[in-house]
């Protein structure tokens, strides 16, 4: 059985889309246990099917049984169990895709998920409906929005900034790049994201980082390589971010353990 899997939006798409993965134990007898998923910067749509799955975040546990749910931008490693006969088909949207949506306000929305109703959905889907078809509802959906938001509003423009500056920027430098005073940029960031910039800053590194544990063989990086890569001051400092998002040091990194994104 492919617990884990990956589907593509179109191009137009992944402006505001990065991916559709799907954790299916549809078939299974036995609950997978103690899997684990990682930040990424971004928001989660998570449409449960079948019987009920556990996620644990550093706030509290979750217990999300058939039906749609809003996940919030995670801080730490967040906990999985999958019931026998579930499958979760999760939509990953990129982090100013919220801002584009004025009326909500995510300032203290963060390590948290909450159930949603399918009309609070700006799409029409079902729980059961299959990868195909969930992939062009949504295609017909950003890519009309991009269409119709061809300009590049504020939070979109910060974290193509940050990703242009390779993660090293700060938000003084983001501010006169946008000509926007710093206070103005935070507040919007935070009530788009539920993040600092900072913060977000700080998940885009670490996320690098652990890819490039993952997939650097047979090449393998030290980690005082990966540290300085990743403009951390040196190894002691990455090691001590390491353990504040993951609870265990980089060297007893079990990457078998995890849900990762696999490499395009």
């Amino acid at each position: 059985m492919n617990l884990y899997s990956e589907h593509y939006v179109s191009e137009k798409s992944e402006r505001f889309v990065t991916k559709i993965w799907c954790l299916d134990n549809g078939n299974g007898e036995t609950t997978v246990e103690n899997k684990l998923v990682l930040p990424n910067g971004c928001f989660n749509l998570a449409i449960v099917s079948g019987t009920h799955i556990e996620v644990h975040t550093s706030k509290r546990k979750y217990e999300m049984n058939e039906g749609f749910y809003f996940c919030s931008q995670m801080t730490n490693k967040v906990l999985v169990n999958i019931r026998p006969k579930t499958k979760v088909t999760i939509i990953q949207l990129q982090p100013w895709t919220l801002s584009m949506y004025p009326q909500y306000d995510l300032s203290h929305f963060s390590d948290s998920i909450i159930r949603i109703t399918p009309e609070e959905l700006p799409f029409k889907i079902q729980t059961d409906a299959v990868a195909e078809n969930l992939l062009q509802a949504i295609n017909v959906y950003f890519e009309e929005l991009s269409a119709l938001h061809s300009e590049k509003n504020t939070i979109e423009r910060i974290c193509e900034i940050i990703r242009h500056h390779d993660e090293e920027i700060s938000v003084s430098e983001i501010s006169g790049i946008l000509r926007v005073s710093q206070r103005l940029l935070q507040m919007k960031f935070k009530t788009a994201t539920g993040l600092t910039i900072k913060k977000y800053i700080q998940i885009l590194k670490f996320r690098k980082s652990v890819d490039q544990m993952v997939h650097s063989n047979p090449e393998k990086l030290s980690l005082t390589e990966i540290a300085l890569y990743n403009k951390y001051f040196d190894q002691s400092h990455f090691i001590k971010q390491f353990k504040g998002v993951m609870k265990t040091t980089p060297k007893t990194f079990n990457s078998s353990l995890y849900f990762l994104s696999k490499k395009r």
